[in-house]
């Protein structure tokens, strides 16, 4: 178990003294400053903002840009799939955490069963907590097909989603290994698509960090026009898995995974000790420490199609779990700097901060700056604009233009890539779902120091007939 064997990599432990020692001097030394020089300070930390909003921006433009390198990912045509002999295709194993997914577990079971896969080379495990009695009654209903079972997962803490997987890794059979989600519909041919791609990467050598452990599909909906915040999310999450991960993949940089999806190679999986299971983004530590260990993770182009959250009630949840894991996973593997850039290297010591760290801080400062800005065009202070120099002010200017400008286009243009063409209109609106997102991040922060393990569960089911939500093929 990560958290006995390598506590140092598990976020069991919030803090470290050092991070403890950090945090205090900053809660003592911000009064300080303020106190005996508020311009000097005030004008310093806006001044570092800045900086921060301009360098993140830039970043993010870059990565739409590197996205439509040939290196961005990895593409298997139906050619070389029709050319695969399924007698000699690996055991693919596939775990499905489960918990009050009654609702859901008909509809998955049958998307499973459609996978163009031989049945006889499937394991596939869905993972029952035990005191889940309904969902288990909805397996036990079932006359489940060849290659499925069920395993139950004890009641112990933490209640979270890796440790029902880390269960099932210890029971695969199978050489490669996908996480899937109740709720996820993966296109029929996925796992043969990784096993084509697992197997040209070993054939190209050692990619540009190490070798290639771990294969990330992307991930989209199928009710995108359920409402407006469906129509947000898919803009979202078009974006980045069509645009800012391939673009990673382009860098040979550090991938911070998603939570489905997943394939691995599930000996190197066993080695890096599975999954944390006290972090609440548990995917995303794993990106990194797949990279920490010398490996590395690439893009395969394929896609598992999900249930976009549709009520604002259960995305606010789901996002601040989102949020906190990151800051865990920050926190996890910033403990020692120098030691985390010597295992990455520096170009993905500074990935990892960016997409990581840098994430949430935009989160947390951004209604800050709302704030400040609201109040200068309320009040036109001349002590506000005193914070903003001539070079603070640019840079200022800059976000305001050309970085609003990025985050709306990259978005727009992730719905044009789909052909989602009605939803681009939808992606102008994005600054108000940037708002809730802040929300979260604030949300997420205080919840770090409350309840830093909390598991707030997503609610599926939600979505409207694929006719009312517009088809995921379109």
């Amino acid at each position: 178990m990560l958290s006995v064997e390598r506590p140092e990599l598990s976020a069991n432990r919030v803090f470290w003294p050092g991070q403890i020692c950090f945090l205090v001097l900053l809660a003592i030394g911000l009064p300080v400053l303020f106190f005996f020089w508020p311009w000097w300070t005030a004008s310093t930390l806006v001044a570092l903002s800045m900086l921060f909003y301009v360098l993140f921006t830039v970043y993010k433009l870059s990565l739409v840009y590197f996205s439509v390198s040939s290196t961005a990912q990895i593409t298997v045509a139906p050619e070389s799939i029709a050319e695969l002999d399924e007698a000699s295709l690996p055991i693919y194993s596939v775990l499905v955490p489960l918990y009050h997914e009654s609702e859901s577990v008909g509809g998955l079971v049958q998307a499973l069963t459609e996978m163009d896969y031989p049945s006889d080379k499937m394991d596939v495990q869905l993972l029952l907590e035990e005191d889940d009695e309904e969902t288990r009654g909805a397996v036990e209903g079932l006359t489940l097909p060849q290659g499925f079972r069920a395993t139950v997962v004890p009641v112990s803490l933490p209640r979270t989603k890796p440790k029902a997987c880390n269960i099932g890794l210890d029971l695969a059979l199978g050489k490669y290994l996908v996480i899937y989600d109740a709720e996820d519909r993966p296109e029929p041919d996925q796992l043969k698509k990784a096993v084509i791609a697992f197997a040209r990467t070993e054939s190209e050598g050692r990619s540009g960090h190490g070798e290639v452990i771990c294969l990330q599909s992307k991930l989209n909906f199928y009710n995108p026009r359920q409402n407006l915040m469906t129509k947000w999310f898919t803009a979202e999450y078009s974006a980045w898995f069509d645009l800012s991960l391939p673009g990673l993949c382009a860098l040979g940089s550090f991938i911070p995974l998603g939570g489905t999806s997943n394939h691995f190679h599930t000996d190197k999986l066993r080695e890096l000790m599975g999954w944390d299971a006290f972090n609440v983004t548990e995917d995303c530590d794993l990106g990194a420490r797949i990279y920490r260990a010398g490996y590395a993770s690439r893009m395969l182009d394929t896609t598992t199609w999900e249930e976009a959250c549709s009520r604002l009630r259960f995305w606010i949840p789901q996002r601040t779990r989102w949020l906190k894991g990151y800051m865990q996973t920050h926190l996890v593997h910033m403990r020692k700097p120098l030691h985390l850039m010597r295992e990455l290297g520096v170009r993905n010591f500074l990935h990892f901060n960016v997409l990581v760290g840098g994430v949430v801080v935009c989160f947390l400062l951004n209604p800050i700056y709302w704030v400040l800005a609201g109040f200068w065009f309320v009040t036109r202070s001349g002590t506000l604009m005193s914070l903003f120099p001539l070079p603070v002010f640019a840079m200022g200017a800059f976000c305001l233009f050309i970085g609003n400008f990025a985050f709306v286009y990259s978005s727009m243009l992730g719905c044009y890539r789909r052909n989602y063409f009605d939803l681009v209109k939808h992606a102008l609106l994005s600054p108000l779902y940037w708002v809730l997102m802040s929300y979260a991040g604030w949300r997420a922060l205080f919840q770090l120091f409350s309840n830093p393990f909390k598991w707030e569960k997503t609610q599926h089911g939600l979505h409207k007939d694929a006719s009312a939500g517009g088809s995921a093929t379109e």
